[in-house]
């Protein structure tokens, strides 16, 4: 039988079974048999168990491909978010051939290793698998190569890979297009990953408009090739904010709290100046659900603060 086939037939049956409970409980057939209520859970049973049987004929095991991509989503959506009704999430379910539900449950497998959700007492589902475990560490070890991999992946699944882009990926004289598409791709996945941890919200503001927020790097591009894309390089901050932080006239202290340079507090007796920066001096920032900023690099770059 084919999986379409398996899951008419799976549908059918469940059908039954809804049909028997609503009969057997409202009395709208006549047979004898219904009228017995040890009889009707039998039957009820029986069914129940065929589709249970029917359900597991049409599993399949996650592949590392499915996985990196289901990573990939995981980091993008705020935990919030993992939920199998997330368009997103049913988009993704369609490409793969899977349902809502099964994505649904593997994000919240890979929930279950976040070191920022179980300190806040978030578990996620406990079924993980040794390949879940596997990618996530991949990521979390070389964040660069594995989200040009998982983009890839993601992108030939849901739309497809062109025979031109194809062409890009194999071809010298297009080397630079193809390495100017990856570098797009990475750039909007670093920015969906650290908006998403930081709800969507300015740390230091709480502005929430996001036409104004910018996923700034803690260490720059271009100092810090191999953390380039790693959200724990990031913050999530309004435009004026990330220009500072970008400029070295602002950072954050041990404690997380905004530390303002001398050259910008001379220049704070502007109203606007005193209302973005001045008045949030000293105050802990928001922070992220996940992937939180690593000390080390906060601590580079405080080191940067203009003096």
């Amino acid at each position: 039988m084919s999986p379409s086939g398996k899951r008419r037939h799976v549908a059918a049956l469940q059908g039954g079974v809804v049909l028997l409970y609503s009969q057997a409980s409202f009395g709208t057939t006549g047979g004898s048999a219904l009228q017995n209520p040890v009889a009707v859970l039998a039957i009820i049973g029986f069914f129940a168990s065929l589709v249970s049987v029917a359900r597991g004929s049409i599993r399949r095991d996650w592949t590392r491909d499915e996985v990196i991509v289901a990573m990939n989503l995981y980091c993008k959506l705020p935990f919030g978010q993992l939920r199998h009704g997330n368009p997103e999430v049913i988009r993704l379910a369609a490409a793969m051939g899977r349902t809502p539900s099964s994505v649904s449950m593997k994000l919240c497998n890979l929930a279950s290793f976040d070191p920022a959700l179980t300190a806040r007492g978030v578990a996620g589902l406990k079924a993980a698998s040794r390949l879940d475990r596997q990618v996530w560490d991949e990521f979390h070890s070389d964040w660069n190569g594995m989200v040009d991999e998982s983009e890839e992946i993601l992108h030939d699944v849901l739309d497809g890979a062109s025979q031109e882009e194809h062409e890009f990926r194999v071809a010298e004289t297009h080397t630079d297009v193809w390495s100017s598409v990856k570098a797009r791709r990475g750039q909007q996945f670093f920015r969906s990953t650290v908006l998403s941890s930081h709800n969507n919200r300015c740390c230091i503001t709480g502005i929430a408009v996001p036409e104004l927020l910018r996923a700034s790097h803690i260490i720059a591009w271009k100092d810090d090739v191999s953390n380039r894309l790693n959200p724990r390089n990031g913050l999530c901050l309004a435009a004026m904010q990330d220009a500072a932080f970008d400029r070295n006239l602002i950072a954050l202290d041990e404690d997380m709290r905004l530390v303002l340079s001398p050259s910008l507090r001379d220049h704070c007796t502007h109203e606007v100046l005193r209302e973005n920066f001045l008045r949030f001096e000293g105050r802990e920032i928001t922070h992220p659900e996940r992937f939180q900023p690593d000390p080390a690099f906060l601590q580079h770059h405080r080191q940067m603060l203009e003096r």
